[in-house]
């Protein structure tokens, strides 16, 4: 056992005697997980493992063994996989802790054992504490292998073995990792596993703890809690700037908070190590115990292979502490077509503050624009054929409404374009406050809004509106409308297409559709399908490197995986990108490498750290345009706002669509519905727009009379407080500790340009009490944003304290 040691570091005395002091690395303590094992989740060698309760395992030369290093905590794996149980399936079991301890983060390695597109699952922890108060933590479970999102984990597997070992699953398997933030209120006394679900099963292979510092606290007790170089990049003075991406905490428990033992101004974060300059220093203003901050630092000069030393400083220049021997991944200057070079690239530093961006799905459906109620409009194609007959909604209706000798490809002539204006569409997009939309460019029924060279004449260039859509929407965007990114969306596969044939899987099975009314011919033409040799070589893979190269989009939003050239689309992708001094991502469905997750017309429960983006249709059921959905079903402002606050609070986008119709109008409905958001933004946006989720939590634990909880976001200098219903009885009740100092001011975001501070309290517990003029609460619709700005005083006889432990 190490011994504890206390050190203190005064600025006024420092100045002159003292020299910066190392900080003390994140701490972290093994539970003891093995008492619990009741699964083997790997065969090896003969040795046949059930690890989902149908035969399936992992393929156990591919796992790692013993000690496995992820994100500064040292995990326990088995040091022989196949010899025995290696993990727990979680069925409400209760680890108790030997000595109770303050925690500040909870780890684990984990995955769900169910499959197919079923990919996220929710299980919840109980912690308790040693006064018996009580903690839920949600945990958003990714299962081992699913489709057709592809989500890796930091443990992948090519595949995994089926029935008993006798045959492979070729989809890539992986184990996961958890990192969440535990309430330092109280020293935590045992944690009782999520209850077991029949339609998936949580399976647990290692966990730790990382204990907060409980020493008499005269100061702050910081670490450094990360430091990853990515693959995000910033001009500075001409020159490429990498980020490096810090993650600052402060170990103290919460329940300490006070002025003595936070950070409350200016701490400058600088990178030093062999070459290695700082250009753009990382800012910290504000760390209260139990909370963490996360900075880019932007550097040239880093060497992979290295080590890099970080330092802060606070304020007055004087350094605080070090911390010594962080790994160096150099900014990368060309992509290679293999996973290992490819997954470094990560979502950029723009599509992380934009939040919320427009999709658009517009296409040949837009013409019939019909489905029934929890359908997609845009699969009307595939429904009319699936079954052919009365079984079928959108069959009966086809037949009612244009007859049996009317074929979906008759439609394309229909899809005229005739009342397209790019610039109304950006001009709405704008003011309706997105940063970003995607525009599909291809959907399933294989009919393109681009050119598409001489891959297919099945394009609204050869056909239809003989317009190429796509560029018109790009150009004007780029011209009038700078700021707002562009995206294209892509479907990999084509139902009917006949090349798609021996690619063909599930509802994607290539090969010309039958008509559906048995009348003559017996297949159905596949309009402006050309002759070629192969549908990934000469269709698929081409249109995706003329959307990249020739269109320049900055969002490759794949949809349905499948069969691919994908690792070769994107190293072209992003070497394009960097090659012409902008910064693109992809999305998880592309079938490789993903950048960013795409759960669709759901949102997690709980903070994600890595990139995530919801994308759901205005209409409650579908993308394309839905004629017999009425509009008071489509989200409005309330449903948009509080949706979109909801996502970004835990580190997501949001992607909301809107269907046009096949003239190009975007009803009246869906702008007036977009407009109300936008209005919203225009004053509430710093709430929303270049922020952070809380570390501690992504809403209101507790809220009470049957309120929605409020939401929290973060900037540097500042913390919103997003409630979701009115305040009552003239004041807003928060039931949760907040990073909050006296001093700082709140002021709540309303329309008028005039804003004065409200005045706030907090009681006995920590809660916080904010005093709100009913004059106020009426001005506003949707929700109710609250800003507190920090205020921040200079150092003066400020200690900095650590511990090192065992």
């Amino acid at each position: 056992m190490k011994t504890n040691k206390l050190w203190i570091a005064l600025p006024l005395l420092c100045s002159t005697f003292c020299a910066a002091e190392e900080f003390p690395k994140f701490p972290f303590t093994l539970l003891p997980l093995e008492p619990f094992f009741d699964n083997q989740a790997a065969s090896v060698n003969g040795s046949i493992a059930d690890f989902d309760g149908q035969g399936n395992s992992f393929d156990g030369q591919f796992l790692p063994v013993g000690s496995y290093a992820y994100d500064g905590i040292t995990y326990q794996l088995p040091t022989i996989w196949g010899t025995g149980n290696d993990n727990v399936i979680a069925n409400s079991q209760t680890l108790s802790l030997s000595n109770s301890t303050f925690v500040h983060e909870l780890h684990a390695l984990y995955s769900g054992d169910n499959s197919g597109d079923a990919t996220f699952t929710v299980d919840r922890f109980m912690l308790t504490f040693l006064d018996g108060s009580t903690q839920t933590l949600t945990l958003e479970a990714s299962n081992w292998w699913g489709w057709p999102d592809l989500n890796p984990g930091i443990i992948q597997t090519p595949y995994s073995l089926q029935t008993n070992g006798t045959s492979k699953n070729f989809n890539h398997t992986s184990i996961f990792q958890w990192s969440t933030a535990v309430s330092s209120e109280q020293p935590l006394t045992s944690i009782t596993f999520p209850e077991v679900n029949p339609g998936h099963r949580l399976h647990l292979f290692s966990m730790a703890f990382s204990p907060s510092n409980n020493s008499v606290a005269d100061g702050p007790s910081l670490v450094v809690r990360r430091a990853r170089f990515t693959s995000r990049w910033e001009m500075v003075n001409n020159t490429r700037a990498q980020a490096v991406h810090i993650t600052i905490a402060n170990l103290l428990p919460t329940s300490s908070l006070s002025f003595n033992t936070s950070v409350n101004s200016q701490h400058t974060i600088e990178i030093s190590g062999p070459g290695i300059t700082t250009v753009t220093p990382g800012m910290v203003y504000r760390l209260v115990p139990g909370d963490q901050a996360r900075v880019d630092v932007l550097i040239t000069g880093s060497t992979t292979g290295s080590n890099a030393t970080i330092t802060i400083k606070n304020s007055t220049g004087k350094v605080v502490g070090t911390s010594t021997g962080w790994p160096v991944t150099a900014l990368l200057t060309h992509y290679s077509a293999d996973t290992a070079s490819l997954s470094a690239h990560e979502t950029p530093t723009w599509w992380r503050k934009a939040k919320y961006g427009i999709f658009i799905h517009w296409g040949v459906y837009s013409y019939p624009a019909w489905a029934p109620p929890s359908e997609y409009a845009e699969w009307y194609n595939y429904y009319l054929h699936n079954p052919p007959n009365s079984s079928s909604p959108t069959w009966v209706h086809h037949l009612a409404t244009y007859g049996q000798n009317i074929l979906y490809d008759d439609f394309i002539s229909d899809f005229t374009a005739s009342k397209f204006n790019a610039s109304a569409w950006l001009d709405l997009f704008d003011r309706a406050g997105a940063k970003y939309f995607v525009q599909v460019t291809k959907h399933h029924d294989g009919f393109a809004l681009f050119d598409t060279g001489n891959t297919t004449n099945r394009s609204s260039v050869i056909l239809g509106p003989k317009r190429d859509l796509l560029k018109e929407l790009f150009d004007t965007a780029a011209a009038e409308k700078p700021h707002i990114h562009r995206g294209t969306y892509y479907s990999l596969p084509e139902w009917f297409n006949p090349d798609y044939a021996k690619y063909g899987f599930g509802e994607w099975p290539g090969g010309l559709a039958r008509n559906p009314f048995n009348t003559t011919p017996t297949f159905e033409p596949y309009t402006g399908h050309l002759d070629i040799s192969d549908y990934i070589e000469d269709l698929q893979y081409p249109h995706m490197l003329t959307l990249a190269t020739q269109y320049n989009t900055e969002i490759m939003w794949c949809d349905i995986g499948g069969p691919n050239n994908t690792l070769d689309f994107a190293a072209e992708f992003y070497n394009h990108a960097l090659a012409n001094g902008y910064q693109v991502t992809m999305n998880n469905r592309c079938g490789a490498v993903p950048d960013f997750n795409t759960p669709e017309y759901e949102t997690f429960n709980s903070i994600q750290t890595s990139s995530w983006e919801s994308n759901e249709g205005m209409d409650p059921f579908s993308y394309g345009l839905n004629t017999a959905t009425n509009a008071s079903e489509y989200k409005n402002g309330t449903t948009i706002i509080q949706t979109l606050v909801d996502i970004v609070s835990k580190n997501g986008n949001f992607l909301l669509d809107i269907g046009p119709t096949a003239e190009g109008e975007i009803i009246a409905p869906m702008a007036d519905n977009l407009l109300e958001a936008g209005v919203w933004l225009e004053y509430a946006g710093d709430c929303v727009y270049d922020t952070e989720y809380w570390f501690q939590t992504s809403q209101d634990p507790n809220p009470q009379n049957g309120l929605a909880p409020a939401r929290f976001t973060t900037t540097p200098t500042t913390f919103c407080i997003v409630a979701f219903d009115a305040p009552t009885e003239n004041e807003l009740v928060i039931h949760k500790r907040l990073p909050l100092l006296p001093g700082d001011a709140i002021t709540l975001l309303t329309p008028g340009k005039n804003q004065s501070s409200l005045a706030w309290s907090t009681d006995s517990s920590g809660n916080l009490i904010i005093n709100v003029p009913a004059s106020m609460v009426g001005e506003i619709q949707y929700a109710w944003a609250f800003k507190a700005t920090y205020n921040l005083a200079e150092p003066s006889d400020l200690y900095y304290i650590s511990q090192q432990y065992d």
